[in-house]
């Protein structure tokens, strides 16, 4: 039993530290493609692109697992909603819905 959980272990380290690797490169490859050419910005190294890497881990994402419920979580509490509501409340949701949206009202503006 300690031998499986051992080499599960070492096959996750195995595989997360290629797949660091590999991102690594990638993002050295494509920083050193566009960013000289489009803002003159000088190249990096692959240790370079691996700190940008964790620094932008660190700054956006963080090390802890996501909070929270999970991302479609919201549509079922609509969904559960929407059955709950009667015919006329329905109709009268999709009404409101009409002239909301980026672009506001799809009927013509009056003059």
């Amino acid at each position: 039993m300690r031998r499986h959980w051992m080499r599960k272990t070492f096959k996750f380290l195995l595989i997360a530290a290629v797949a660091v690797g590999v991102l690594s490169f990638v993002v050295m490859s494509l920083w050193n493609w566009l960013m000289p050419t489009l803002f003159g910005r000088p190249l990096i190294t692959y240790w370079q692109a691996l700190g940008l890497l964790i620094l932008t881990r660190i700054l956006l994402g963080g090390f802890h697992g996501r909070p929270g419920p999970p991302p479609l979580h919201w549509r079922r509490r609509i969904m559960e909603r929407w059955e709950q509501m009667t015919p006329e409340e329905r109709e009268r949701f999709r009404q409101g819905l009409k002239g909301s949206g980026p672009f506001g009202s799809r009927s013509e503006p009056e003059q």
